[in-house]
């Protein structure tokens, strides 16, 4: 097997999980109620437990550690969707997001638990537990704010249309992925996303809420070869200002 096949792979999962962990926890502090400010920010720290994982892999295959890994890199190094990079604007858009990602992650999970590269399976079973929990939040909150009010249900709808683009983006394909198949690794792209579409419109079948028509949405690609949005180089200053404080520190 390529070995670089399953770095792209690691790089993916970790700068996925790395950049929306710290998205979600710039919630903390700030959410709509206390229940959800807990919410997001045990959320963000699960996700950022993910990362380590994954740079962690990285690291046994010869890549840097993980905290150089994790602070060190310019935006053109880093293989995460850009929906991850968007701020966390209002409630709504984040909650959507969360509601987009995570099923997707679910998907992703369950397969990792079978991959043909055991150190990657087991840690796709350690961790796929916290997952379920993201998913029954995100699902709870979006039937039930999808069929509150009028202004909550056109909220929500409104983000939805935003983020469906980016989230399709979600499934850009991988230079490696038809030989990480065919190793029985990791399935397609385009596989996982015909899962997370049915998925996510027998949720949204519970609520007032329309999924945009998929043939009129250009999916916003790029991230996985490094193209990213304007918002992505910010929060990378932002994630390594600490570090760079004194990168030579032992804690």
């Amino acid at each position: 097997m390529n070995e670089q096949a399953i770095k792209e792979l690691l790089y993916t999962l970790a700068d996925n999980q790395l950049v929306l962990g710290h998205r979600n926890s710039e919630w903390t502090g700030i959410g709509p109620i206390l229940e959800e400010d807990i919410a997001f920010s045990s959320m963000a720290q699960d996700k950022l437990g993910h990362s380590l994982a994954f740079y962690a892999l990285l690291y046994e295959l010869g890549e840097s550690d993980p905290d150089t890994l994790a602070f060190m890199r310019n935006p053109s190094q880093f293989h995460c969707c850009q929906l991850v990079e968007l701020p966390i604007g209002e409630y709504d858009f984040s909650l959507i997001r969360h509601f987009l990602y995570d099923h997707a992650e679910a998907i992703r999970f369950e397969y990792l638990t079978q991959a043909g590269y055991e150190p990657l399976a087991k840690v796709a079973t350690k961790l796929r537990g916290e997952l379920k929990y993201h998913l029954l939040h995100a699902n709870t909150m979006v039937k039930q704010l999808g069929n509150a009010t009028a202004e909550s249900i056109n909220r929500l709808q409104q983000s939805l249309n935003d983020a469906f683009p980016y989230a399709l983006g979600m499934f850009e394909s991988s230079p490696y992925e038809a030989e990480l198949a065919s190793a029985g690794i990791f399935p397609l792209e385009s596989q996982i996303q015909t899962q997370w579409l049915e998925n996510i419109r027998k949720v949204l079948a519970q609520t007032q809420l329309q999924l945009p028509d998929l043939e009129s949405v250009m999916p916003v690609f790029g991230g996985r070869r490094g193209v990213h949005s304007e918002y992505l180089q910010p929060l990378l200053d932002e994630m390594a200002e600490v570090y760079n404080l004194d990168p030579n520190t032992e804690w």
